[in-house]
Protein backbone atom coordinates (compact mmCIF):
# COMPACT_ATOMS: atom_id res chain seq x y z
CA UNK A 1 0.00 0.00 0.00
CA UNK A 2 2.65 2.32 0.85
CA UNK A 3 5.04 1.78 -2.17
CA UNK A 4 1.85 2.67 -4.25
CA UNK A 5 1.45 5.96 -2.24
CA UNK A 6 5.05 6.68 -2.95
CA UNK A 7 4.90 5.87 -6.52
CA UNK A 8 1.65 7.71 -7.17
CA UNK A 9 3.63 10.76 -5.49
CA UNK A 10 6.24 10.45 -7.26
CA UNK A 11 4.48 10.78 -10.44
CA UNK A 12 2.32 13.64 -9.14
CA UNK A 13 5.53 14.88 -8.62
CA UNK A 14 6.85 14.40 -11.85
CA UNK A 15 4.01 15.58 -13.60
CA UNK A 16 3.80 18.66 -11.81
CA UNK A 17 7.62 19.47 -12.06
CA UNK A 18 6.73 18.54 -15.85
CA UNK A 19 3.78 21.32 -16.13
CA UNK A 20 6.61 23.73 -13.96
CA UNK A 21 8.90 23.73 -16.05
CA UNK A 22 6.51 23.91 -19.23
CA UNK A 23 5.00 26.83 -17.91
CA UNK A 24 7.95 28.63 -16.15
CA UNK A 25 11.03 28.03 -18.57
CA UNK A 26 10.76 29.73 -21.53
CA UNK A 27 14.34 29.82 -23.92
CA UNK A 28 14.44 32.83 -26.54
CA UNK A 29 16.06 32.40 -29.78
CA UNK A 30 17.00 36.21 -31.13
CA UNK A 31 18.60 35.92 -34.92
CA UNK A 32 21.39 38.08 -36.08
CA UNK A 33 20.51 41.59 -37.43
CA UNK A 34 17.80 41.70 -34.86
CA UNK A 35 17.31 42.84 -31.18
CA UNK A 36 14.47 41.09 -28.71
CA UNK A 37 12.47 43.62 -26.57
CA UNK A 38 11.80 41.38 -23.83
CA UNK A 39 8.45 42.51 -21.51
CA UNK A 40 6.98 40.20 -18.50
CA UNK A 41 2.98 41.23 -17.31
CA UNK A 42 3.11 43.95 -20.30
CA UNK A 43 6.36 45.60 -18.99
CA UNK A 44 9.62 46.07 -20.62
CA UNK A 45 12.38 43.82 -19.11
CA UNK A 46 15.24 44.14 -20.72
CA UNK A 47 16.83 44.47 -24.34
CA UNK A 48 18.52 40.46 -25.67
CA UNK A 49 20.82 41.09 -28.27
CA UNK A 50 21.36 37.93 -31.07
CA UNK A 51 21.70 34.40 -29.29
CA UNK A 52 19.88 31.99 -27.09
CA UNK A 53 18.06 32.90 -23.86
CA UNK A 54 16.56 31.31 -21.17
CA UNK A 55 14.24 32.82 -18.80
CA UNK A 56 12.25 31.60 -15.87
CA UNK A 57 8.80 32.97 -15.01
CA UNK A 58 4.93 33.35 -16.30
CA UNK A 59 3.61 35.43 -19.02
CA UNK A 60 7.49 36.93 -21.29
CA UNK A 61 6.76 38.05 -24.15
CA UNK A 62 9.43 38.67 -26.96
CA UNK A 63 8.91 41.51 -29.58
CA UNK A 64 11.97 41.26 -32.13
CA UNK A 65 12.94 44.64 -33.65
CA UNK A 66 14.68 44.65 -37.28
CA UNK A 67 17.91 46.81 -37.40
CA UNK A 68 19.41 46.64 -40.62
CA UNK A 69 19.21 49.03 -42.99
CA UNK A 70 15.84 49.42 -44.98
CA UNK A 71 14.64 51.99 -48.29
CA UNK A 72 11.45 53.64 -47.44
CA UNK A 73 9.99 55.43 -50.16
CA UNK A 74 8.24 58.48 -49.38
CA UNK A 75 4.69 58.85 -51.55
CA UNK A 76 4.56 61.19 -54.67
CA UNK A 77 3.64 64.63 -53.21
CA UNK A 78 3.25 67.94 -55.08
CA UNK A 79 5.22 70.80 -54.11
CA UNK A 80 5.50 74.42 -55.18
CA UNK A 81 9.13 75.94 -56.29
CA UNK A 82 10.09 79.11 -55.63
CA UNK A 83 8.92 80.64 -59.14
CA UNK A 84 5.69 79.15 -58.67
CA UNK A 85 6.02 76.15 -60.60
CA UNK A 86 4.11 72.97 -59.34
CA UNK A 87 5.46 69.91 -59.25
CA UNK A 88 5.20 66.01 -58.05
CA UNK A 89 7.91 64.22 -56.79
CA UNK A 90 8.83 61.27 -54.01
CA UNK A 91 11.74 60.71 -51.95
CA UNK A 92 13.64 57.55 -51.01
CA UNK A 93 15.19 57.52 -47.81
CA UNK A 94 17.50 54.27 -46.15
CA UNK A 95 17.16 54.01 -42.10
CA UNK A 96 18.00 52.09 -39.75
CA UNK A 97 16.95 51.58 -35.95
CA UNK A 98 19.27 52.34 -33.37
CA UNK A 99 17.25 52.57 -30.74
CA UNK A 100 14.62 50.05 -30.87
CA UNK A 101 13.09 51.15 -26.98
CA UNK A 102 12.31 54.71 -28.92
CA UNK A 103 11.43 53.74 -31.85
CA UNK A 104 8.82 50.94 -31.03
CA UNK A 105 8.01 51.25 -27.19
CA UNK A 106 7.90 55.33 -27.30
CA UNK A 107 6.86 56.14 -30.61
CA UNK A 108 3.50 54.74 -31.65
CA UNK A 109 4.79 54.48 -35.67
CA UNK A 110 8.18 55.70 -36.06
CA UNK A 111 7.50 55.45 -40.15
CA UNK A 112 4.78 57.62 -39.95
CA UNK A 113 6.52 59.94 -37.91
CA UNK A 114 9.34 59.82 -40.43
CA UNK A 115 6.72 60.25 -43.57
CA UNK A 116 5.92 63.45 -42.19
CA UNK A 117 9.19 64.64 -41.60
CA UNK A 118 10.52 64.05 -44.88
CA UNK A 119 7.65 65.82 -46.49
CA UNK A 120 7.85 69.10 -44.54
CA UNK A 121 11.38 69.15 -45.24
CA UNK A 122 10.71 68.19 -49.05
CA UNK A 123 8.35 71.36 -48.63
CA UNK A 124 10.51 74.14 -47.24
CA UNK A 125 13.71 72.71 -48.97
CA UNK A 126 12.04 73.06 -52.75
CA UNK A 127 10.38 76.24 -51.87
CA UNK A 128 13.69 77.86 -51.77
CA UNK A 129 14.53 77.08 -55.02
CA UNK A 130 13.55 78.04 -58.75
CA UNK A 131 12.41 74.76 -60.78
CA UNK A 132 15.67 75.49 -63.21
CA UNK A 133 18.27 74.73 -60.30
CA UNK A 134 15.85 72.35 -58.60
CA UNK A 135 16.71 69.86 -61.99
CA UNK A 136 20.06 70.61 -61.95
CA UNK A 137 20.75 70.05 -58.01
CA UNK A 138 17.94 67.46 -57.55
CA UNK A 139 20.67 64.42 -56.76
CA UNK A 140 23.06 67.32 -54.51
CA UNK A 141 19.77 67.90 -52.85
CA UNK A 142 19.49 65.14 -51.17
CA UNK A 143 22.24 65.30 -48.79
CA UNK A 144 21.04 68.37 -47.33
CA UNK A 145 17.40 66.49 -46.88
CA UNK A 146 19.43 64.06 -45.39
CA UNK A 147 20.92 66.38 -42.52
CA UNK A 148 18.07 67.90 -41.79
CA UNK A 149 15.80 64.76 -41.05
CA UNK A 150 19.18 63.32 -39.16
CA UNK A 151 18.21 65.37 -36.07
CA UNK A 152 13.81 64.29 -36.37
CA UNK A 153 15.50 60.56 -37.26
CA UNK A 154 17.15 60.81 -33.56
CA UNK A 155 14.21 61.64 -31.67
CA UNK A 156 12.54 58.81 -33.27
CA UNK A 157 15.51 56.55 -32.36
CA UNK A 158 16.21 56.04 -36.17
CA UNK A 159 18.99 57.27 -38.05
CA UNK A 160 18.62 58.26 -41.67
CA UNK A 161 21.42 57.18 -44.10
CA UNK A 162 20.53 58.75 -47.10
CA UNK A 163 17.71 60.47 -49.23
CA UNK A 164 17.33 60.96 -52.15
CA UNK A 165 14.78 62.71 -54.68
CA UNK A 166 13.04 60.56 -56.92
CA UNK A 167 10.37 60.88 -60.04
CA UNK A 168 10.25 64.55 -60.55
CA UNK A 169 7.23 65.11 -62.51
CA UNK A 170 6.13 68.12 -64.37
CA UNK A 171 2.74 68.95 -65.68
CA UNK A 172 1.89 68.24 -69.21
CA UNK A 173 2.31 72.13 -70.28
CA UNK A 174 5.45 72.66 -68.37
CA UNK A 175 7.54 69.49 -69.58
CA UNK A 176 6.78 70.50 -73.54
CA UNK A 177 7.94 74.14 -72.92
CA UNK A 178 10.95 72.21 -71.48
CA UNK A 179 11.48 69.89 -74.22
CA UNK A 180 11.20 73.10 -76.28
CA UNK A 181 13.62 74.90 -74.38
CA UNK A 182 16.31 71.86 -74.61
CA UNK A 183 15.56 71.03 -78.24
CA UNK A 184 16.30 74.82 -79.18
CA UNK A 185 19.52 74.93 -76.79
CA UNK A 186 20.75 71.82 -78.67
CA UNK A 187 19.61 73.25 -82.24
CA UNK A 188 22.07 76.36 -80.90
CA UNK A 189 24.68 74.96 -79.85
CA UNK A 190 25.14 72.72 -82.80
CA UNK A 191 24.92 75.67 -84.74
CA UNK A 192 28.00 76.95 -82.83
CA UNK A 193 29.90 74.22 -83.11
CA UNK A 194 28.98 74.94 -87.34
CA UNK A 195 30.22 78.77 -87.03
CA UNK A 196 33.47 77.46 -85.35
CA UNK A 197 34.14 74.56 -87.80
CA UNK A 198 33.67 77.18 -90.58
CA UNK A 199 35.50 80.12 -89.35
CA UNK A 200 38.63 77.31 -88.51
CA UNK A 201 38.43 76.51 -92.49
CA UNK A 202 38.54 79.80 -93.51
CA UNK A 203 41.51 80.54 -91.13
CA UNK A 204 43.06 77.75 -92.79
CA UNK A 205 42.33 79.10 -96.38
CA UNK A 206 43.49 82.84 -95.50
CA UNK A 207 47.03 80.75 -94.36
CA UNK A 208 47.55 79.10 -97.27
CA UNK A 209 46.31 82.14 -99.63
CA UNK A 210 49.42 84.09 -97.41
CA UNK A 211 51.76 81.40 -98.49
CA UNK A 212 51.15 80.84 -102.01
CA UNK A 213 51.26 84.55 -102.67
CA UNK A 214 54.44 84.77 -100.78
CA UNK A 215 55.76 81.48 -102.95
CA UNK A 216 53.48 80.33 -105.97
CA UNK A 217 55.42 77.27 -106.32
CA UNK A 218 53.65 76.15 -103.98
CA UNK A 219 49.96 76.56 -105.44
CA UNK A 220 51.63 74.41 -108.60
CA UNK A 221 52.48 71.74 -106.11
CA UNK A 222 49.29 71.40 -104.35
CA UNK A 223 47.76 71.11 -107.79
CA UNK A 224 49.79 68.53 -108.77
CA UNK A 225 49.01 66.66 -105.58
CA UNK A 226 45.29 67.39 -105.74
CA UNK A 227 45.84 65.42 -109.80
CA UNK A 228 47.59 62.84 -108.29
CA UNK A 229 45.30 61.86 -105.72
CA UNK A 230 42.70 61.80 -108.24
CA UNK A 231 43.92 59.52 -110.42
CA UNK A 232 45.45 62.10 -112.87
CA UNK A 233 48.82 61.43 -114.88
CA UNK A 234 49.95 65.15 -114.45
CA UNK A 235 52.20 66.53 -117.11
CA UNK A 236 54.98 68.39 -116.50
CA UNK A 237 56.38 70.86 -118.75
CA UNK A 238 59.42 72.81 -118.09
CA UNK A 239 59.56 76.32 -119.51
CA UNK A 240 62.73 76.54 -122.01
CA UNK A 241 62.52 73.26 -122.99
CA UNK A 242 61.08 73.09 -126.83
CA UNK A 243 63.70 75.91 -128.02
CA UNK A 244 65.96 73.54 -126.84
CA UNK A 245 64.81 71.18 -129.09
CA UNK A 246 64.55 73.35 -131.73
CA UNK A 247 68.09 74.35 -131.54
CA UNK A 248 69.76 70.72 -131.35
CA UNK A 249 67.46 70.27 -134.64
CA UNK A 250 68.52 72.65 -136.55
CA UNK A 251 72.32 72.37 -135.40
CA UNK A 252 71.87 68.48 -136.50
CA UNK A 253 70.44 69.97 -140.39
CA UNK A 254 73.39 72.45 -140.94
Amino acid sequence: MFLEFATASLVAAGAIAFLAVHRFHHVFVVHDGTVGLLAQFGRHQTTLSPGRHVRWGRDYTLRVVDLRSTLLQVPGQEVLTADHAQIKLSLMLTVRVTDPVRAVLEIDNYVVHLYAAAQSAVRLALAQLPLDELLARRFALGEGLRTELAAAGEKLGVAVESAELRDVMLPGELRKAYAEVLQARQAGQAALERARGENAALRSLANAARLIEQQPALGTLRFLQSMEQGGLQPTVVLPGLQALFQQGRASRDA
